[in-house]
């Protein structure tokens, strides 16, 4: 391992990587990891549709300050606005 590797900011240790190495060598439970399911969760019960956007630099710069101060993504952002449109 080089000096200074990090997981999310923490250093990682010789500990820890021996830790991980035991976890593999005494085996995973397969089912389990499988079951957890993957990519981002529904909003509701039918799978999402993908709905591709193009914005100008302008509308995406304006639409991410309004994102970062309201603390809402551009999705969520976006989703309001056609609600509030379609209303």
């Amino acid at each position: 391992m080089s000096a200074g590797e990090t997981i999310n900011g923490q250093p990682v240790t010789e500990a820890q990587i021996q830790q991980w190495a035991d976890e593999a060598e005494a085996g995973y439970d397969i089912p389990a990891i499988k079951k957890r399911g993957r990519g981002r969760p529904g909003r509701g019960a039918e799978p999402g549709q993908v709905v591709a956007l193009r914005l100008t630099a302008e509308e995406l710069s304006a639409l991410d300050a309004l994102a970062a101060r309201t603390h809402q993504s551009r999705s969520e952002l976006i989703r309001a606005a056609l609600a509030a449109y379609a209303a």
